[in-house]
Order: C-alpha cells, then structure tokens, then sequence
C-alpha cells in the first residue's frame, strides 16, 4: 500500500490509501485532510495500523510536529485510530470533537485532553483558514457524528457521507450520489432516522464547492445539489423502511 497525496482545494491537503483487498474487486479508500494554517488540522487520523504511511506522507507537505489541531467525524478506528500516534509526535496537538464525543470516548482514549467544540463553533487556523464544527448526531452513524466546513474554500470535510467503493479517480465534477446510494445497498452502513434528511439539507445550505469524502474521491462543483439528492436518497429509504414496519403490525 502507498498513501497519494494532492491538493484539493488551496490549502487543503488530501492523504489517500487505497486497500484492494477490502470489498473486492473494487477495493476502498480511506482519506486524510490537512488544512493548513498557522495552526494546521487534520481531519481523520487513519487507522493505527496505517500510521507509518500517512506520517510519511505527511512529511511531504509538513513537518509532523507542526501538526495543532486532530479532528475527526465520529469515534471509529479509521477515523480516530491513530489519534494517540499523531499526538505522541506532534507535542503541541490537541484533539477536537464535539461535546457528545469527548464525553464518551475522548476524554478516556485520548492521552491528553481535548477540547470540545460547540455546534457551529469555529477554529480560527490563521493565514486565512476557517473550519467550522458542525453536529450532524447519528447522520450517517454515531451519535457523536460532526462534519467540518472549511469556509475560505468552501470545503464540507463530510465524513462517512458519500461512502464509496473503488479509487477511480482523486478528484470529481462527476456523479457521487449514484456511487454512495450503491455503496449503501451494500453495506448498508448508515443509522437510518427521521432527521438524517433535514440534517443533510442543513449542510447543503453551505453551498460547498469541494466535499471531501473520506472513501472516495473529492468532488467539486455543486455541492449543495448532491447534498440534496443524498438527503432525497434517505428520505425515500427511512419511508421505505416506516411502510415495511407497518405492513408488519398491520401482518
């Protein structure tokens, strides 16, 4: 395995490695972002195992150590596995998450203490960069689940949203919402409920020019209409699912 990196957006960094093995014959991608600043961030740690190759490809853009702020979606090892790692190497870092992820898992796993973030709360990372926290509870898993909008650049940092398979490309302006809807008949991945449609209407109405996907490629171009035919996606699913629940007490 070797981890890719490319710019994404000006400033924003994505670190990609790409596992065939996993849901072959496509394979899968699990992606990085480094904004960059007077206090750079990453958003994803990667998992622990697969610290040695993003640490070495961090080296291409930045010293490590240089690393002030480890941010995440939600607590999973892909996301946060190599949190420790990252701080371990980068002694001024500092973990961030929203106030329901330090509460339940931050404030034990992570070897120093984080900060949390309020909904809507913004890091100032200096040179012009901006990331918001945004809460986005059990939208697409987790109940600690957030996104991170960079607003320089127009950036939505999405998580888990549009999780797919294959590592066509780095970039888009192409169709990512055909690919995440059959990703999700697959794997059926994501926490099903009631708001998951209003939540992700809520993020289209940033109107992103780039959305950079954790398993897939980064997509530029009208972010807020894919946003919207994701969130269509979802309603149709949760209605799908209330109609076959009822038919079953009705049975």
């Amino acid at each position: 395995m070797e981890t890719k990196v490319s710019e994404i957006a000006d400033g924003i960094y994505r670190l990609s490695t790409y596992v065939p093995d996993l849901a072959p014959p496509a394979g899968f991608t699990f992606n990085q972002f480094l904004v960059l600043g007077d206090e750079p961030l990453m958003f994803h740690t990667g998992l622990r195992k697969m610290f040695p190759l993003n640490r070495e490809a961090l080296k291409r853009i930045i010293a490590p150590e240089k690393l002030r702020w480890i941010a995440f979606g939600h607590f999973e090892a892909d996301e946060c596995g190599a949190m420790n790692e990252w701080l371990s190497v980068a002694p001024q870092a500092t973990a961030a998450h929203g106030q329901t992820g330090v509460d339940v898992s931050l404030n034990d796993f992570a070897d120093r203490a984080p900060r949390v973030l309020q909904d809507g709360e913004v890091i100032d990372l200096g040179n012009g960069k901006r990331v918001r926290f945004i809460d986005t509870p059990h939208t697409p898993h987790g109940w600690d689940a957030g996104v991170m909008y960079e607003e320089s650049t127009g950036t939505l940092l999405c998580g888990d949203l549009f999780t797919q398979l294959g590592d066509e490309r780095t970039t888009t302006d192409g169709d990512i919402v055909g690919p995440a809807v059959a990703a999700e008949d697959i794997f059926r991945y994501s926490a099903l409920n009631p708001a998951m449609g209003t939540t992700i209407r809520g993020l289209a109405d940033l109107a992103p020019r780039t959305l950079a996907l954790m398993h897939g490629p980064s997509f530029t171009g009208d972010g807020a209409g894919a946003l919207s035919a994701l969130a269509d996606d979802y309603d149709r699913r949760i209605s799908a699912e209330l109609s076959d629940a009822l038919r079953g007490v009705a049975a």
